[in-house]
């Protein structure tokens, strides 16, 4: 695709890349921006209703974009790939630091920035999504699991269950990709079979898998504090 948009490309292909059919060119191969281009460029065109960049909110939704790729999107790599002690501290307890942060905030917001999903919150997803799979093992991320997290926990699983979103999610390739791409820190390239996570597990954060929690907890009789 990079040779089919120019010859005489010669840098490093990556994606994801939105691609131009009709001119068969890349349109862009960077995800934020690519994010707020299917945020409103084809509402034209049949695109699905909704708006994850609202203008009164774009300011808010940009800093906390920066603070949590730094620390979380992007920290968790730094981690990964650090080859000093003092380079992997510095990144691996700043990812916590912003997951503590996060998990406060989450304990009043059923999102980020309220009672819907923003650009924002998929932004996070996709790490959050990857964290107990790879980044807490492979990446030594591993202060704590996501699932220690309950309004982290609670949080992810309900995007995953959001119309969708687990078609996207393919938990074999991601273990396979990771530990099998990166020599490095896995010479051996043996994938773990693990973790076990139940993604569709009631969410408890609002609407139906919060429906879902009450009837579970009255079924079973127990505790709140016993659920995930």
């Amino acid at each position: 695709m990079y040779l089919a948009d120019d010859p005489k490309a010669s840098g490093r292909a990556t994606t994801p890349v939105l691609w131009d059919k009709a001119q068969a060119r890349i349109v862009n191969n960077e995800s934020a921006d690519i994010m707020r281009m299917f945020n409103d460029a084809f509402d034209g065109v049949g695109a699905q209703p909704g708006n994850y960049y609202p203008e009164a909110l774009r300011r808010d939704i940009d800093e906390l974009n920066e603070r949590i790729y730094h620390a979380v999107n992007n920290g968790v790599y730094r981690a990964g790939f650090a080859t000093t002690q003092e380079a992997y501290e510095e990144a691996a307890l700043g990812v916590f630091a912003m997951l503590n942060e996060l998990e406060e905030r989450l304990a009043s917001s059923r999102y980020l920035f309220g009672d819907r999903p923003l650009e924002t919150d998929w932004r996070l997803f996709t790490t959050l999504v990857r964290f107990d799979t790879v980044y807490f093992g492979h990446f030594k991320c591993n202060v704590r699991r996501l699932v220690d997290y309950r309004n982290l926990w609670g949080y992810t699983r309900d995007l995953f269950q959001l119309p969708g979103i687990r078609e996207t999610v393919n938990f074999e390739h991601i273990r396979k990709h990771y530990y099998t791409s990166h020599k490095a820190i896995n010479p051996s390239g043996i994938v773990p079979i693990g973790p076990e996570l139940d993604f569709s597990a009631p969410h408890g954060r609002g609407g139906r898998g919060g429906h879902q929690e009450r009837l579970q907890r009255k079924r079973l009789r127990v505790p709140r504090s016993v659920l995930p």
